[in-house]
């Protein structure tokens, strides 16, 4: 069997990303993108929480943020910030992160509508247009949830996701590069608000879970998860077809998110 892992974004647009996708199903070559968090195990803990309908219940709003505050070198020397290799700029290169979180949070299920706007670019000689370098997203979907998405080369490092239900929240301060460790973790709150006539306290309830896998160049950590699921793959002679799925979903989305936003932020549709 014939594998690439695609490093992220995995194209400039959607229908390159197409094309990329069905070269490879014709030719029989399994493609998975390189989000390193999806093969975590703390992923699949989380999963088992959020489908844990006292715990979470109905999911109602995904929040995300994925920063570095980046040296001035970096708006000179780094591919990033030359819109003729990374046209997507920190959407690209941040939000893809965010927009598979909050996919796959709800199930992979497509929102109907999303919303972008580009809080700042950088307009430099050797980019042919302006590099976008913070940006925000919102994206609505058909149950009422809804995702909201921070990513930025300017703001200081930060890589949290939230999930708000109806019966509590999911919070995981790291869930992309987890903190250095030996284990990984995320925290879910079912506080609760009581009232006795005109006495109001907000009485707090935090359950911490660890999971025992490493942060980083370790044989737990997600990094060499990924290479053992591609190597899987292989000795399986067969294709799975979520991996691109997952990949074609998440570009669809921000490309979505980057047409609102050179839109003056106009909703933008998938239906």
């Amino acid at each position: 069997g014939k594998h690439v892992v695609c490093e992220k974004p995995c194209a400039p647009n959607r229908a390159d990303l197409e094309e990329m996708l069905e070269a490879c199903r014709r030719h029989g070559v399994q493609f998975i993108d390189g989000v390193m968090f999806m093969h975590s195990q703390r992923l699949g803990r989380m999963r088992q929480v959020l489908d844990d309908p006292e715990t979470i219940g109905s999911i109602r709003r995904i929040t995300s943020a994925f920063t570095f505050c980046a040296p001035p070198d970096f708006f000179t020397d780094n591919i990033r910030a030359r819109s003729a290799l990374e046209p997507h700029g920190c959407l690209g290169d941040l939000g893809w992160y965010c927009i598979r979180l909050s996919l796959w949070a709800v199930r992979w299920h497509m929102p109907y509508a999303v919303v972008g706007r580009i809080l700042a670019q950088s307009d430099r000689p050797q980019s042919p247009t302006p590099v976008v370098t913070e940006f925000s997203g919102e994206l609505l979907f058909q149950d009422g949830a809804s995702a909201g998405f921070y990513c930025s080369f300017l703001a200081q490092n930060e890589e949290w996701a939230h999930v708000s239900g109806t019966k509590g929240c999911l919070h995981v301060e790291d869930f992309v590069v987890p903190f250095s460790g030996r284990e990984t973790a995320f925290q879910v709150h079912n506080h609760q608000f009581l009232k006795s006539g005109c006495e109001f306290k907000m009485a707090p309830h935090e359950t911490l879970f660890t999971v025992d896998e490493h942060s980083h160049g370790h044989a737990t950590a997600q990094e060499s998860n990924l290479f053992r699921e591609f190597s899987s793959q292989v000795r399986s002679g067969r294709l799975n077809d979520e991996w691109p799925d997952f990949a074609l979903k998440t570009q669809i989305v921000m490309d979505a998110c980057l047409d609102s936003a050179r839109r003056n932020s106009c909703v933008t549709s998938l239906d």
